[in-house]
């Protein structure tokens, strides 16, 4: 088989009248590479839905056309367009010929050309894309605009692997022998019986060691038919995330033509031989290992890209929550793109991944403001009673085959009271655990649909995960379990997630002693964690958020959500320190501070930072976050007293009066020492810049499962400097001037800060910031950053043809 990405692409955002047809004048529409999302190229407005991040939505349309002679020889070929995902009510035409629509955002789809271009009256493929996405609070957080995935043409021969056909599974596993069980549905286009040949590879991308196993089958005329074929594999290479193995499951078709000449196709999947298992006692377990899973929820955007997020970005955060000791994701609230999920088979993340927030009525959808009224009512609810079966199986059978992936979650939230669904137990409760409603919403409302209905819902969704993948258990994600396991919507699951209620956990283990329990969302407190750490029935917990996204705002001007441990940008926060400290294994220390309040309570969500510079003699909190059993803590040359460890919030604390002398901390450890310091700012005096480099250890491990990195995407972290060149958190505006490339965005993760996506500047935050930029291939890009007052920066980045 071969694939083929179509990248470029032309674009109208507006309504264009027969833009489907063929002979369509579209010369004077913006050129654009997919994939591509229009909503992060206007201006933030405060008309526009706060839900959804003061971003526009709208109609728009793209055309793309393509040499047939470029494509080769089509004879006896099938040939099928492919979309990863169109945000949304995507419609497409091939040649003018209307080939249907996909309501979902979410959802990758295909049509098969074959029998269009036999009907071509020339060389030309026209593809055209109708977007729409007109109800702007669609969504409670930002879901993008347009073309956000990869769309690729794909050539079969005439007996091919269907669309999603390949299974792999591994009923039985130990660290000495596997068993594997290999199904493949073919499909024979031809109007001959053939004989078909199946030559199955596993090879270690570790080891190289490679397993044969072959089949002959007769493929009856326009049969389509599942092949399973069994082997056991010797000592194989097991997959976890701290040791994420894998094989490459190579696929050759082959069969004889009429004319007696042997033809063969290729398929390749990246596979893992791992096993699992949640236990109603003893939590999750891997490989016959238990292990508690650190989890972080992901929304899909990155800042600047909306939700056309280019895979550099990714790893780039995804090695920042791999160093910070995260190991798995979950996938919130919507299938992902499918380079997350490799990049999560690769990288080593456990993944729980999601397939719907509302089912078939819509959530509260804010769109002036968080939780105020009145909401508007629009989403993925009106498509869910027609669609949620074809949106379910492409889910799983697209995804199926990651190693990573060990839970499907039929919902999120699904449960909310008066959300729209209501109950008559809820009169007897206090409340829900969403006090800044106002009275009338939390209180039983008998107009609402009836929450008896989530149970015969969640019933279908579960039989139908079950049927399609018998391989994983099936989840969600409940928000009111006190009154949602009283009418039975846990009753069909296998794996039970409460989000937060962590007060629940040992009544409800005691109540439902045949289900296993995991913190589907949590937030980010060190009793949160510790309940979940220390109660060994808990399989883990999944924090919300790792990274700042774009919508679910409080407020103009805020637009997005502050919940992550890293910025927009992508930025370690001081909490991304504090939960290293408990999370990862390996010795860390980071000092914070926050102006000291008498009577002021405590509380994990405060912001604290990462300063030394107050009005003299201000009382101030350290906070000092490490994994060591003892610290010493120093102003100046001075030890300070009274340092203490803080086991409610789980850090070590003291409270000291301002003087100008440098903070630092040495924190002892076993066979180390780490030390770390903040000196008094100064004026700034300095911009720095460096681009950011992928380790090559990663660029390795990527390129072995056929993961491109594009070299010529450069990410720019910037930082202001102080006369001693010491990192100072001053707020400076920074303007960028690009020679020989194209600016794509900056980002400093400052939710406030409304400036366009499409400037060419943008002020630091906390005296960061980052720059993304697209070199020119075979030319050096020259990147000048200026601040007033400051010196010009000038950074040469060196471009290369190709990728790796």
């Amino acid at each position: 088989m071969e694939k083929r990405f179509l990248n470029e692409w032309r674009f109208s955002k507006q309504e264009e009248k027969e833009a489907w047809t063929k002979d369509f004048d579209d010369s004077t529409w913006e050129k654009v590479t997919i994939p591509h999302d229009w909503g992060v190229s206007y201006p933030f407005e405060k008309h526009f839905s706060s839900g959804t991040g003061y971003l526009p939505g709208g109609i728009g349309w793209y055309r793309t056309k393509q040499s047939l002679q470029a494509l080769g020889d089509l004879t006896n070929k099938v040939v099928k367009i492919h979309f990863e995902g169109v945000y949304k009510n995507a419609r497409v035409w091939i040649n003018g010929y209307h080939m249907g629509m996909r309501p979902s955002g979410y959802a990758s789809f295909y049509y098969d050309l074959t029998e269009i271009l036999t009907y071509n009256s020339d060389d030309s493929l026209l593809i055209s894309v109708r977007v729409e996405h007109t109800d702007l609070a669609d969504s409670r957080w930002y879901n993008g605009n347009g073309i956000t995935r990869p769309v690729s043409l794909e050539i079969h021969d005439s007996i091919y692997i269907d669309e999603y056909g390949t299974s792999f599974s591994t009923p039985c596993v130990t660290d000495q022998q596997a068993e594997l069980v290999i199904e493949h549905r073919l499909v024979n286009t031809l109007k001959q019986d053939r004989v078909v040949r199946i030559e199955q590879m596993l090879e270690s991308l570790q080891t190289e060691k490679v397993m044969n196993i072959s089949q002959e089958i007769q493929l009856n005329a326009g049969e389509r038919r599942t092949v399973t074929l069994k082997a056991k594999i010797e000592k194989p290479e097991l997959w976890s995330p701290e040791v994420p193995n894998l094989y490459q499951l190579r696929t050759k078709l082959s069969y004889q033509e009429e004319s007696l000449k042997e033809n063969e196709s290729v398929y390749n999947e990246y596979v893992g031989i791992r096993s699992f298992q949640f236990d109603v006692n003893e939590g999750f377990s891997l490989n016959g290992q238990q292990l508690k899973i650190k989890g972080v929820c992901l929304h899909e955007d990155a800042g600047s890209f909306g939700t056309a997020v280019p895979m550099e970005v990714w790893v780039r955060r995804l090695i920042k929550l791999k160093e910070m000791g995260a190991n798995a994701i979950r996938m919130a609230h919507n299938p992902h793109s499918f380079a997350l999920y490799r990049l999560c088979d690769t990288m080593g993340f456990l993944v729980f991944d999601e397939a719907f927030d509302e089912w078939e009525n819509p959530k509260n959808k804010w769109w002036q403001g968080h939780n105020v009224y009145p909401p508007k009512l629009e989403g993925a609810a009106e498509h869910f009673p027609t669609w949620y079966e074809k949106d379910l199986e492409n889910m799983i059978l697209r995804n199926r085959n990651h190693p990573s992936i060990i839970a499907w979650s039929i919902g999120n939230e699904i449960d909310y009271p008066n959300d729209p669904y209501a109950s008559p137990l809820f009169a007897e409760m206090t409340g829900n655990n969403d006090n800044s409603k106002p009275e009338a919403e939390r209180i039983y409302n008998p107009h609402r649909p009836d929450m008896r209905r989530l149970r015969t819902i969640a019933e279908k969704l579960v039989r139908l995960s079950k049927t399609l993948d018998p391989t994983r258990p099936v989840t969600l994600a409940a928000a009111f379990p006190e009154l949602s396991t009283k009418i039975g919507l846990i009753d069909h699951l296998d794996v039970v997630g409460y989000n937060y209620k962590e007060h629940l956990y040992e009544e409800d283990h005691r109540k439902f002693p045949d289900k296993p329990f995991i913190g589907s969302e949590n937030s980010h407190g060190f009793k949160e964690w510790q309940t979940a750490n220390t109660l060994p029935y808990i399989a883990g917990q999944f924090l919300w958020t790792g990274i700042d996204y774009l919508g679910e705002a409080h407020g103009w001007p805020i637009h997005g959500s502050g919940a992550g441990l890293l910025t927009l940008a992508g930025i370690e926060k001081p909490s991304y320190y504090k939960r290293k400290s408990w999370w990862s294994q390996e010795p860390t220390v980071y000092l914070t501070t926050i102006p000291y309040e008498k009577n002021k309570r405590r509380a994990e969500w405060e912001p604290t930072y990462r300063k030394w510079s107050y009005p003299a003699e201000q009382e101030i909190e350290v906070r000092c976050y490490t994994n060591a059993k003892e610290v010493r803590l120093k102003v100046g040359n001075l030890e300070v007293p009274n340092v203490r460890y803080d086991d409610t919030f789980g850090y070590y604390v003291a409270r000291i009066n301002y003087q100008p002398k440098t903070l630092s901390v040495e924190a002892v450890f076993e066979e180390t020492i780490l030390h770390d310091e903040i000196r008094p700012e100064a004026a700034p005096t300095a911009l720095v810049a460096m681009n950011y480099e992928i380790p090559q250890r990663w660029r390795e491990k990527l390129a072995a499962t056929d993961l491109t990195l594009n070299k010529n995407l450069h990410q720019i972290e910037c930082q202001v400097l102080d006369y001693a060149e010491n990192p100072i958190a001053a707020e400076v505006m920074v303007y960028l001037e690009v020679e020989n490339g194209t600016l794509l965005g900056l980002e400093n993760g400052d939710l406030a800060d409304t400036t366009a996506y499409t400037e060419s500047f943008r002020r630091t935050m906390q005296g960061k910031l980052l720059c993304f930029v697209a070199g020119a291939r075979k030319k050096e890009t020259v990147v000048t950053l200026r601040s007033p007052g400051l010196p010009d920066t000038r950074l040469i980045l060196k471009n290369r043809e190709g990728s790796t």
